[in-house]
């Protein structure tokens, strides 16, 4: 898989990942899944732990990208 590829994954899985945790925000006050009582809160919560995990590779990713980057920088002086 290509770099450019890579990150195209992994900016759509960041995309999708922060909305699941927008949607998981909106349904904790929503009236709906409030009336559903715990398993609402199951459902809301479910939304923003998926959410969180699917963000988190992108940015593991760019935190390495960018170390790597600082330590070629390093070497180049």
């Amino acid at each position: 898989m290509t770099d450019t590829s890579l990150i195209r994954l992994l900016k759509i899985l960041m995309t999708i990942g922060i909305s699941l945790i927008l949607l998981g925000v909106y349904l904790h006050f929503s009236e709906h899944v409030t009336a559903l009582g715990v398993k609402g809160i199951v459902i809301s919560a479910a939304c923003v732990a998926i959410g969180m995990i699917l963000s988190l590779p992108t940015k593991m990713y760019l935190t390495f990208v960018l170390m790597k980057q600082e330590e070629e920088h390093k070497h180049r002086d």
